[in-house]
């Protein structure tokens, strides 16, 4: 652990105190005319729940007429070169002739590597100063001193390092280098847009169910997470949910990956739209995305959302995808005894009257002390107004279910009949209670019910049954019923 807090004190130490030596070294030695500068408005930045974004911001440069050289710095590590866009506001004529991405940044690694033959000098923790030819820096740092002698040190050893110089191509920050050709010489206002890896959003939800479960009340909250390597001042944020199809992505450079550093906080109200066959939410001011940050926004408040209560017993097996007849005796025999709890509501103008990012939905409801408890989580897709959500908080700790059984026969080979028995039993004190019962008739071909007790079942599907079954408080009840399959 020592080992690695030094490389990282020594490496942010000397990003500090080589940042301004780069900018120089960078300009000088290549005759670059001077960076673009940020307009004083912020970039607009698109985020979509791939882990993508688009940027899109205004910059000022100073060019001449002719070819320039010029650099763009402050953008991103995870840019994707390719999908760089310029368009002078000024000249529209001006053009980029070639596109660099320089990404070799400054850092002890990169220092020690380019500085294998050549004299360095280190501190040891005790003060003492040690010069010599650095002839390795893999595990322990090697020198070699005027006199002939070898000096070994561990990196736990070491208080800092002296280099002499800034070596060639190391930078301190991911940089675009452009040929530019204008034809008219001053400051140009461009316009640069690109996307860049590491934004990403997701939708968390908290519902605060009532006594009973026939209301809950709904915040919805925009997960924002800042992992590009650049900080985003005064954006103008936009957020897409859905899925878009994207091409297979490269594997992410060394440099891209970091880990959050979590900074969650709340920012303006969010507006809703549709933007072609996605859904789409701007924030209604100004916000800035810190490098390396998690951002929470709300954008969903909704009281007195009507639900819809169910209790589900769902023991069988669906059909294996692209199976044919099933003859196993035993297939779909699962053992479940849970009973689960669902709550269904609408998000309809009598719901919560509002699209709903995919995202976590955490559930809670209020104890005897008004103190609120969790009792449930799940997931749900990207749903747009107007359909049902259902959400399943968890198995109920007084239902249980059996399901056995309790004949089978193979007519011929091509009839088989079952006969199954599910008994529901109830330890509830006081509350009767309704169950749903759902049988999935999966040995395939064509099923037909030959008796049932009750006889009330319906269908669902083309291979699924169900029951409404009312079981009495310290009670039970029993469903049976006989299929046959032929093919």
């Amino acid at each position: 652990m020592s080992n690695v807090m030094s490389r990282r004190s020594l490496r942010f130490g000397l990003l500090f105190v080589f940042a301004l030596a780069a900018g120089v070294a960078l300009a000088t030695a290549t005759g670059r005319l001077p960076l673009a500068f940020a307009q004083a408005a912020g970039p607009k930045v698109t985020v979509y729940n791939s882990n993508i974004a688009m940027v899109s911001e205004n910059r000022q440069i100073d060019l001449k007429q002719g070819v320039n050289d010029v650099s763009i710095t402050d953008v991103p590590s995870g840019i994707l070169p390719e999908t760089v866009r310029f368009r002078s506001l000024t000249d529209p004529a001006a053009s980029v002739l070639e596109q660099n991405y320089e990404y070799d940044l400054v850092g002890t690694e990169k220092l020690l590597e380019k500085y294998v033959d050549q004299d360095i000098k280190v501190i040891t923790q005790d003060g003492e100063t040690h010069e010599g030819k650095l002839l390795s820096s893999a595990g322990d740092v090697v020198l070699q001193t005027t006199g002939g002698a070898i000096d070994a040190f561990k990196l736990d050893q070491i208080r800092s390092y002296s280099f002499p110089a800034l070596p060639e191509g190391l930078i301190t920050r991911p940089t675009l280098v452009w040929t530019v050709n204008a034809t008219k010489p001053g400051k140009h206002d461009a316009e640069i847009a690109y996307l860049t890896n590491g934004l990403n959003w997701h939708a968390d939800y908290v519902a605060l169910l009532a006594k009973d479960n026939k209301s809950l009340d709904l915040d919805g909250w925009v997960t924002l997470d800042n992992q590009s390597g650049a900080t985003y001042t005064d954006a103008q944020l936009k957020l897409v949910a859905g899925d878009i199809n994207r091409l297979p992505q490269p594997v992410a450079r060394e440099d891209m990956m970091f880990k959050a550093a979590p900074a969650a906080m709340a920012t303006p109200a969010i507006e809703q739209r549709s933007f072609s066959e996605y859904h789409l939410y701007e924030l209604a001011q100004p916000v800035t995305i810190k490098d390396r940050q998690t951002k929470q926004v709300q954008f969903l408040t909704k009281s007195g959302i009507p639900s819809v209560p169910s209790y589900v017993y769902d023991a069988s097996l669906p059909a294996p995808f692209g199976a044919g007849p099933i003859l196993d005796p035993s297939y779909g025999n699962t053992g479940n005894t849970q009973v689960k709890l669902t709550v269904k509501f609408n998000t309809g103008k009598e719901g919560a009257d509002a699209q709903l990012p995919a995202g976590n939905i955490r559930m809670y409801q209020n104890d005897v002390d008004g103190s609120p408890l969790l009792i449930g989580e799940d997931a749900i897709n990207h749903t747009p107004k107007g359909e049902d959500v259902t959400l399943t908080i968890g198995n109920a700790f007084d239902l249980v279910g059996q399901r056995t059984q309790t004949d089978f026969k193979q007519i011929s080979d091509k009839v088989v009949e079952e006969t199954y028995q599910i008994e529901l039993r109830n330890q509830k004190e006081k509350d009767d209670v309704t169950v749903r019962v759902v049988e999935h008739l999966s040995r395939g071909g064509n099923w037909e019910i030959v008796k049932a007790s009750p006889e009330g079942w319906k269908k669902t599907d083309s291979s699924t049954i169900e029951w409404s079954v009312p079981v009495p408080a310290q009670g039970k009840a029993t469903v049976t019923y006989t299929v046959r399959y032929t093919w």
